[in-house]
């Protein structure tokens, strides 16, 4: 319990800045004795405690020393600051929001002044976004992407560096582009790098970054800019431009009816609307994005086949494609 009671009294001072012994007791809920004990033994452990008599004095840590209590490294403390940031409280709920932003100042309270700069840096980089993209998507669509990928963008963003990304477009070949990174974002499993270049600023999916190059000239950031602020703004043009109500049309083999709905229907309503001459059933799903949408039907492509529109069958053939160039050589050689 006393260290527990220790404890409390830094992360105490660091919040406050200056404490009387009698504040300190009445906030710990112990006597003033206890606490002066206690003042005394943490001077003796060599904390940097100043104590300042007559009106105005009290307490305080020298020279505004931090110290870290939570034994957390700067990867540890970024990740944690990712978990309890805007993403976890909007899937929680607003019941959870208040006491996540609580815990977080009080953990942000405790690290040390350098790793609290560090943390606070990361936060405003890195940005987690479990909303839906329109009001029909609540699907997550986790796609691949190279971890050292993220952890090379993650450490540029964060250095204020320029990179050079090997990107693929759709539809379109590899080329390299140079960008400024200014932020990271993860949209529902989906990983996202907002950039300015030559002209202005553009997001990147991580999934089409085949490697990432790390220079040492400083990133431009444009004055007062918002990840969080951009990154909604962006989120509106792309919702805006996507069909909210896009109808696929599919012909399903029968004995694969039932995982299509289990697959699909949890998110997407799927209607049923005849049947084929070569005896498959034809249905109609629901889908927020023609990329959605490949996405989500490449996964039982062996059994089922998009009728329409053409520009799902396209996206779902430019997949094929991709999954060829990269692959391809490794299927020749078995």
């Amino acid at each position: 319990m006393r260290a527990d009671r220790l404890i409390a009294i830094v992360l105490t001072l660091q919040a406050r800045g200056r404490c009387t012994a009698g504040e300190l007791a009445e906030q710990l809920e112990i006597s003033e004795r206890t606490i002066r004990r206690d003042l005394d033994a943490l001077c003796m452990a060599g904390v940097p405690l100043c104590s300042e008599r007559g009106r105005g004095g009290g307490w305080t840590l020298l020279g505004r020393n931090r110290i870290d209590l939570t034994g957390l490294t700067a990867p540890e403390a970024q990740a944690l600051f990712m978990a309890i940031g805007s993403g976890s409280a909007m899937t929680l709920g607003p019941g959870f929001s208040e006491g996540l932003a609580a815990a977080r100042r009080k953990v942000l309270a405790a690290l040390a002044e350098p790793l609290r700069t560090q943390v606070e840096t990361a936060a405003s980089a890195l940005l987690v976004d479990s909303s839906p993209w329109g009001r029909s998507s609540s699907a997550r669509t986790d796609i691949p992407v190279a971890e050292d990928h993220v952890e090379a963008l993650r450490d540029a963003v964060l250095a204020g560096v320029q990179v050079v990304l090997s990107y693929e477009p759709p539809e379109r070949p590899v080329e390299d582009r140079r960008v400024h990174p200014l932020g990271l974002v993860s949209k529902r499993g989906v990983w996202y790098l907002m950039a300015t270049a030559p002209a202005g600023l553009r997001t990147y999916r991580l999934s089409r970054i085949r490697s990432v190059a790390i220079t040492g000239e400083p990133a431009e950031q444009p004055p007062g800019f918002d990840l969080a602020a951009t990154w909604a703004e962006v989120g509106k043009r792309i919702s805006a431009r996507a069909p909210a109500d896009l109808m696929v049309e599919v012909a399903v083999e029968p004995d694969w009816l039932g995982r299509l709905r289990a697959m699909a229907g949890t998110w997407w309503p799927v209607e049923e609307t005849g049947i084929a001459d070569d005896g498959r059933t034809i249905v109609m799903i629901r889908f927020a994005s023609v990329t959605i949408a490949a996405a989500e039907l490449a996964r039982v492509s062996d059994h089922a086949e998009v009728l329409s529109p053409e520009t799902v069958r396209a996206e779902m053939a430019a997949m094929a494609r991709r999954l060829l160039r990269r692959y391809g050589e490794h299927r020749q050689s078995l």
